[in-house]
């Protein structure tokens, strides 16, 4: 048994070294914005186009001016604007000189604010003679980390032909918030209102896949 262990060992050495040698590196790759990021701002467009109160004549055909509108995900807010003037009752055209009625759109914002709060001892560069400096890394007893959308939007609608006022929105703001919190070096938690309350299982089969059968063969 004793001559034996030494080729055990061997073995193992030699069965550790194939599976070291078998690992492989995947790299993966991701856009420059996070998911949480865009739907934070997609979600205060949508809570701030609720508000839109621009008045719109009933039938009338609109031509949407997006030329003063700025901010990221500025697309998106368009295209939102321009749904909610639908089911306000207006018709869209692309052709300014067809229009009845132009509807100026500007942003007052459209971006996202962070702050967090610590209750501990924050990350600090501490001065070492004759070293330069250390990093003292955060010490938090209590921590919140919060990000908030904001998106803020008003228009403006005249006579396509004469320039006459005939509409001004009220200054409609929209916020969303995500908020990461921990306490106690090992309790964390996050508070969000990005996304909807989601009912029943989250992944669904396709609509076209068969039924299937649990029993026994």
């Amino acid at each position: 048994m004793i001559a034996l262990r030494p080729a055990i060992s061997l073995g193992l050495a030699l069965a550790v070294t194939a599976l070291v040698a078998a690992c492989t590196t995947e790299r993966r790759t991701a856009p420059s914005r996070t998911a949480s990021e865009q739907l934070m701002l997609s979600s205060a467009v949508d809570r701030a186009v609720q508000n839109l109160s621009l008045e719109v004549p009933h039938g009338a055909l609109v031509f949407v001016d997006a030329s003063w509108f700025e901010g990221t995900d500025s697309r998106y807010a368009v295209a939102a604007i321009r749904e909610r003037l639908l089911r306000r009752g207006a018709r869209l055209t692309a052709n300014r000189e067809q229009a009845d009625m132009v509807v100026e759109i500007r942003s007052g914002a459209l971006s996202i604010d962070e702050n967090a709060l610590v209750v501990g001892i924050p990350q600090m560069d501490v001065p070492v003679p004759l070293a330069g400096t250390f990093a003292l890394p955060e010490i938090a007893l209590f921590k919140r980390d919060r990000r908030q959308g904001v998106a803020k939007f008003a228009a403006v609608g005249y006579d396509a032909r004469t320039g006459e006022l005939i509409s001004v929105s009220d200054m409609d703001v929209g916020f969303s918030e995500q908020t990461q919190w921990s306490a106690l070096f090992v309790l964390s938690w996050t508070t969000s209102d990005i996304l909807p309350a989601q009912d029943g299982p989250v992944l669904r089969p396709p609509p076209d896949s068969p039924p299937t059968d649990n029993r026994k063969q």
